[in-house]
């Protein structure tokens, strides 16, 4: 089972920063998700929620206990002399692999949990600890469940206006379980969540807003084939390697495809007749997707650190929509050089293969991707 998280935010009326802070960490196995609030709205807001959760995720990762948390968080955000409110508050989710999940709550709106499409009750305890009111839950998550944290500008949403009272707790519980009946992602679910909230306010929200959404599901895994073997007795070890790999197959350089194309014996085509400025893809049965080498990744490279939507037809767009949808990626670096990369008029940057799979290896473990490379 892998744990997605997909979160949208709302950012108070006529506010360029948003007062709510979001952090995600892994240890080993364990995911830590932290959603923190910080009092009052803009820069201030954010600088105290973002430092909430950094703190709080950093010390989870390294091994501290939650009474080290919230002590440090109590002395190093006190308490606001003029309201006799807390700085900053915050929900936090720590997840095993077997998906044992712990939820710490202070100040925040309580989290929703969906089991099956339904939603659930569980218990949990209050206490006092460190001068702070703590709620602390334990549940079970597995494939197709669901936890759904917010902050308080959720529920305030339509206050005063389309709705009196806002958009009370169980009212924002009901519609998330009619969202995740039919198996929805993380994302469109906390983007759905937003959105209705974002109406709800008629488009100027009177406070910030987010939705973290964590959900079970089976793993995705990839596997790229990248450049050839540096000794070709390896080439044959080299695709039964890919063949053998779980999940999606992705194949990266013209030799590269030959060889794979080769040692399992199958035809490959070249589609000539895709528009765009990038290189043609290919198409070998058994593989996913067939592209050319190191101009298609460092494009899917630049395109999955710009963020932008991944909507092209091209071989890199294609090729960071796979990347971006996985969760765990494998790379098979052949270690042969191309003498087309020698051409002093080529591109440095485009020459050194293995540097630029490292540097996309790095990127993707930012954005929580397990990742591994091994050379032949």
């Amino acid at each position: 089972m892998h744990l997605e998280v997909g979160y949208h935010q709302l950012n108070k009326w006529r506010e360029e920063l948003c007062g709510d802070s979001i952090q995600i960490g892994r240890e080993g196995k364990r995911l830590v998700v932290v959603l923190s609030d910080g009092l009052g709205s803009g820069v201030k807001a954010n600088i105290l929620s973002t430092l909430t959760s950094k703190i709080i995720v950093t010390m989870l990762s390294g091994g501290a206990s939650l009474v080290e948390v919230v002590e440090t968080i109590s002395q190093t955000l006190p308490v606001c002399q003029e309201r006799k409110l807390a700085y900053s508050t915050f929900t936090v989710a720590t997840v095993e692999d077997n998906g044992q999940a712990e939820i710490v709550e202070f100040d925040n709106p309580p989290v929703v949990f969906i089991q099956q499409g339904r939603r659930q009750g569980f218990e949990f305890r209050e206490y006092e600890l460190a001068g702070k009111k703590i709620r602390e839950s334990k549940i079970k998550l597995s494939e197709n469940d669901y936890l759904i944290m917010f902050t308080d500008g959720i529920v305030h949403a339509g206050a005063g206006g389309i709705l009196n009272l806002g958009w009370q707790w169980q009212e924002v519980a009901d519609y998330a379980e009619k969202l995740c009946a039919s198996g929805s992602e993380a994302q469109d679910v906390a983007k759905w969540l937003g959105a209705a909230a974002e109406q709800l306010y008629e488009g100027r929200p009177g406070d910030d807003a987010t939705v973290v959404v964590l959900r079970g599901r089976e793993s995705r895994a990839v596997t790229l084939a990248v450049g050839p073997p540096l000794d070709p007795e390896e080439d044959a070890r080299f695709a039964q390697t890919l063949a053998a790999a779980p999940g999606k197959k992705v194949v990266c350089g013209g030799t590269t495809s030959k060889i794979i194309a080769r040692e399992w014996g199958e035809e490959l085509e070249v589609d000539l007749r895709e528009p765009g400025h990038l290189p043609p893809t290919g198409k070998l049965q058994g593989v996913d997707l067939v592209t050319e080498g190191v101009i298609t990744l460092s494009q899917a490279k630049q395109l999955l650190e710009s963020q932008e939507p991944l909507d092209g037809f091209d071989g890199a767009s294609r090729l960071a929509r796979i990347l971006k949808k996985s969760d765990e990626i494998n790379f098979l670096v052949g270690r042969a050089i191309n003498p087309a990369h020698q051409n002093p008029n080529f591109p440095l940057s485009l020459g050194l293969k293995s540097q630029l799979v490292r540097e996309l290896a790095q990127q993707l473990k930012k954005m929580n991707k397990k990742v591994t490379v091994e050379y032949f």
